[in-house]
C-alpha cells in the first residue's frame, strides 16, 4: 500500500502522524510510504531521519494526497485539505465528527474511508488510540489551569499548592476516566485541593483507593455541582461519550455562582464541549472570558508538545496502520473488532450511529 503522512496545518499543531521508527516498520513490510517535507520537525524529527528510514519526501501536501492509498495524520483535515481528499482515499485520524458537521458533510462529499482514531473501542470499552492523548491532555490541562489562575493571565492570582499557611487552590474534576485522572494526580501533586466527580460509583471507588488523599470523589449531579463552585477555583471538564457530543454540565447561568478569576479548562472541547460558554480556541490565543470567568478551550491541548504526543500516539496507532496497510481496509476491520467501530464513513455513507444521531443523518451499518 502507498502511505502519506501528511504535514499538519492546524494552527499550532506541531505532531506528526508517523515517527521514523514507525515509516521503518511499515517499509519493511514492503509498502511505500510518501511524507511532506518538514512534516516531522515540529515534533523532533529531521527529513533526514525519515529518508533513513525509508521514506519518500514529498514537496508538498497535494502531492502527498495525491500519491497516498492512505492518509495517516493526527488531526482532522481542516478546509484548505477538503478537496485533497479523494473517493477511496483511506483517511487514519482523529475526527471528532459529532462536533463539526462543516468536517462530516466535507467527507460525506468526499467518498473517502474515515477511520477515526477516537472511537476505536475495545471489547473492555477502552479506547487504545484516544488513551495516550487523554494522558497528555489530563497532565496538561493542570499546567494550564495554574498557568492561568495567575493574576497577570486573568486568574484569581492563586498559587495552586499554596504555601505553608495559606491555602491551596480548589480543584473540581468533571469525569473520571482518563483525563481526569491524570488531571487529579497532577493537581495532587502540586498541592491543591482536588475533588473529582463521575456518575460511576464503582469507578469513584476505584479512584477513591489509588488517588492521593488530597483528592477526594463526588458523585457527579447538577445539584453537587452547583454546590462546590462558589469555592472551586479551576474546573477541569473531561467528559467523553465515544464519538457523540459531550453534555454541557456547566450552563451559561452556572457561571454566575464562580468567583471572577475562575478557570475553565474544556478538554472536551473537541467532542463540543462541556461547559455551555466554550468554543474552540487556538495555542497562540488560548483563553477568553465570559462573565469573568476564563475559559481555556484549545482543541488540540497535545500539540504543545508535540515530541512526547507523537511518541505516544504512534506507540498506540501503529499496529492499527500496519493491519490497514497489509490487510486492505475491509479485511482489517473484519479480523478486529475493535478497529471496525472507528470506521466513522464509507462512500459518503455515515456508520457509526452517534454521528448519524446528532445530525439526523441516515445510519448505515457498517457491515452493510
Amino acid at each position: 500500500m502507498i502511505i502519506g503522512v501528511p504535514k499538519e496545518i492546524k494552527n499550532n499543531e506541531n505532531r506528526v502522524g508517523m515517527t521514523p521508527a514507525g515509516v521503518a516498520e511499515m517499509v519493511k513490510r514492503g509498502h511505500r510510504v510518501y511524507v511532506q517535507q518538514t512534516a516531522g520537525l515540529g515534533s523532533g524529527f529531521s527529513d533526514e531521519e525519515y529518508k533513513a528510514a525509508g521514506a519518500e519526501l514529498l514537496p508538498s501536501i497535494e502531492a502527498v494526497y495525491a500519491a497516498a492509498e492512505m492518509i495517516v495524520k493526527v488531526k482532522e483535515p481542516i478546509a484548505p485539505e477538503y478537496p485533497l481528499v479523494r473517493p477511496g482515499q483511506v483517511l487514519f485520524t482523529y475526527f471528532h465528527f459529532a462536533a463539526d458537521r462543516e468536517l462530516t458533510d466535507a467527507m460525506q462529499a468526499s467518498g473517502a474511508v474515515c477511520i477515526a482514531y477516537e472511537t476505536v473501542e475495545k471489547a473492555d470499552r477502552s479506547l487504545p488510540l484516544l488513551i495516550p492523548m487523554s494522558e497528555v491532555a489530563g497532565r496538561m490541562s493542570v499546567q494550564e489551569g495554574a498557568r492561568f489562575l495567575e493574576k497577570p493571565q486573568g486568574g484569581k492570582g492563586k498559587l495552586m499548592g499554596g504555601v505553608p499557611g495559606v491555602r491551596p487552590a480548589r480543584v473540581l474534576i468533571l469525569g473520571g476516566g482518563i483525563v481526569g485522572t491524570n488531571a487529579a494526580w497532577i493537581a495532587a501533586g502540586m498541592g491543591a485541593e482536588v475533588m473529582i466527580c463521575d456518575i460511576n460509583l464503582q469507578r469513584l471507588r476505584y479512584l477513591s483507593e489509588i488517588l492521593p488523599k488530597n483528592v477526594k470523589t463526588l458523585y457527579s449531579s447538577y445539584h453537587n455541582i452547583c454546590r462546590e463552585l462558589p469555592t472551586i477555583d479551576v474546573v477541569i471538564g473531561s467528559v467523553l461519550i465515544p464519538g457523540d457530543k459531550t453534555p454541557h454540565l456547566i450552563t451559561r447561568d452556572m457561571l454566575k455562582l464562580m468567583q471572577p478569576g475562575t478557570v475553565l479548562v474544556d478538554v472536551a472541547i473537541d467532542q463540543g464541549g462541556c461547559f455551555e460558554t466554550s468554543h474552540p480556541t487556538t495555542h497562540s490565543e488560548p483563553t477568553y472570558e465570559v462573565d469573568g470567568i476564563v475559559h481555556y478551550a484549545v482543541a488540540n491541548i497535545p500539540g504543545a508538545v508535540p515530541f512526547t504526543s507523537t511518541m505516544a500516539l504512534t506507540n498506540a496507532t501503529l499496529p492499527y496502520a500496519l493491519a490497514l496497510a497489509d490487510k486492505g481496509w475491509k479485511e482489517a476491520c473484519r479480523a478486529d473488532a475493535a478497529l471496525a467501530k472507528g470506521v466513522n464513513m464509507v462512500d459518503g455513507k455515515v456508520t457509526f450511529k452517534a454521528v448519524a444521531d446528532v445530525f439526523g443523518l441516515e445510519y448505515t451499518p457498517l457491515e452493510l
